[in-house]
């Protein structure tokens, strides 16, 4: 039986098109492969002392067993700029497995990503092996996504070309080879570099939904490295910042401090905020900001992180549970204000019920360490210790462990309600501290017999019935 005419026609076109099709799609992968730019070793400002030796051990030893081996990331990108890379790491082409055998001092970590760390003393360096495109991948055990697009799994290895495709910011996309002393660039990471421009590799939006916290690293690496975003990578982070919510609260407890607790937190902070970033991560601080962003808790925000900055570049240490009691500090307030007023409850049992509210919504978002809620804890008491002063209270409360954090944060309070009375409370505790015992002594005795503060009322004790007699 002979088919129709323009049955036949239409296969024909068909076949055409697909055709057609796939030679466009050809041209337009061949296009779209990177362009390598390879920079010698007098073009580029690195040099081996400035590396870790343990760095070259590794990278040494793996080019010595027949495999590549690159410097890459921000060791690379750090020491292209001139500043001390934090770490260094590593990535080539042998499999974790190749790099354990290499190296006694290696163990194999992560399950999403697969990496060898090899270990010198407290000194790690990572070596990563080269990744590689993982859509026309089936075996789950190696890649794997979740619904909303999500990499929950990625051992799928490839080439230096694809790795660098694979990477998330085209700065961090930059390798150096210890054995030619030469710079790869696959992406056009050093004219970002020079121009300061913090840019995605790929489609932003594939690359967020990949793994979300890259919108927090875009923002980090902006306010870290005194850099812009670019419009294309920037723009579309207020929309899929509920991504977020999908990624465990464990990590975003330690991407929260690296963000407000390296050295350059006010001005992440400033970020965070502009792109809508901030609320995920601290939904219950997002609530009590203002249009003008000058309440009190925005105020005391910006003292702490400033203050925080401040800290490291001095070279002091900071406390995490400081800078959260602080933040959280106004939420609590309010929250203990309304459960006053709504259920009855005495302040002080409103106030214990609060602060377990507040760190509880905190904790889902951002996995607080129990170590740390409870040193937030111990401050947020001693605000309503501070003020009751007599008798022997003022030495007690001194001996505490977190007297000086809760002064701290006193005194931070002072600063931004701009509170008369907290002012004076602040400066008696201040002069207190450092006055001798008989001035410390004098400084009790004329506050007077009756302490500030609420009064404690003690409840009548019960007397046993009188027995009847007989």
């Amino acid at each position: 039986m002979t088919q129709p005419r323009c049955t036949i026609f239409t296969r024909v076109a068909n076949f055409c098109r697909k055709v057609l099709n796939r030679e466009d799609g050809a041209q337009q992968a061949h296009s779209a492969q990177p362009v390598m730019t390879v920079i010698p070793r007098d073009r580029h400002t690195i040099s081996r002392k400035d590396i870790s030796e343990n760095a070259l051990k590794v990278l040494y030893r793996l080019n010595k067993a027949g495999y590549e081996a690159w410097l890459v990331g921000g060791g690379v990108r750090d020491l292209l700029l001139g500043q001390k890379p934090k770490d260094f790491d590593v990535t080539t082409n042998a499999t974790p497995e190749q790099v354990r055998k290499l190296f006694r001092n290696c163990r194999l970590v992560g399950r999403r990503f697969r990496l060898a760390h090899v270990m010198f003393g407290p000194e790690i360096i990572e070596v990563a092996t080269f990744r590689g495109h993982h859509e026309a991948q089936t075996d789950r055990q190696l890649s794997q996504r979740g619904q909303n697009g999500m990499l929950l799994r990625d051992n799928i290895f490839g080439s230096i070309e694809e790795d660098a495709q694979r990477r998330d910011f085209t700065i961090n996309s930059l390798y150096y080879s210890a054995a030619d002393f030469t710079v790869r660039d696959y992406v056009g990471g050093l004219r970002d570099l020079q121009e300061k421009r913090i840019r995605l590799i790929g489609s932003p939006e594939t690359r967020y939904r990949e793994d979300p916290v890259r919108m927090l690293r875009a923002v980090r690496f902006a306010a870290k490295l005194g850099m812009t975003i670019s419009p294309e990578t920037g723009d579309p982070i207020p929309r899929l910042a509920n991504l977020l919510n999908d990624v465990p609260a464990a990590r975003l407890f330690e991407e929260s401090l690296k963000l407000l607790q390296a050295g350059y937190g006010y001005e992440t902070y400033r970020l965070l905020r502009e792109y809508q970033l901030f609320q995920p991560l601290f939904p219950s601080i997002t609530r009590y900001f203002t249009e003008s962003g000058d309440s009190p808790m925005e105020r005391i925000i910006e003292q702490v992180l400033k203050n925080t900055d401040n800290r490291i570049l001095n070279g002091k240490r900071v406390n995490p549970a400081f800078l959260f009691a602080a933040m959280l500090w106004y939420p609590q307030l309010e929250m203990a204000q309304k459960l006053t007023q709504e259920s009855g409850l005495a302040y002080y049992d409103a106030f214990a019920l609060a602060m377990n509210e507040v760190l509880d919504e905190a904790c889902r978002s951002i996995a607080i360490p129990k170590r740390i809620t409870s040193l937030i804890r111990d401050i947020w008491q001693l605000q309503l210790r501070l003020s009751r002063r007599q008798g022997k209270r003022a030495w007690r409360l001194m001996e505490h462990p977190k007297f000086r954090a809760a002064y701290d944060l006193l005194e931070q309070r002072a600063v931004a309600e701009n509170n008369g009375e907290l002012q004076r409370l602040t400066q008696w505790w201040g002069e207190f501290q450092v006055a001798p015992p008989p001035q410390q002594k004098n400084m009790v005795s004329q506050l007077g017999d009756e302490p500030s503060g609420r009064k404690r009322h003690r409840r009548p004790r019960r007397r046993a019935p009188r027995r009847e007699e007989k």
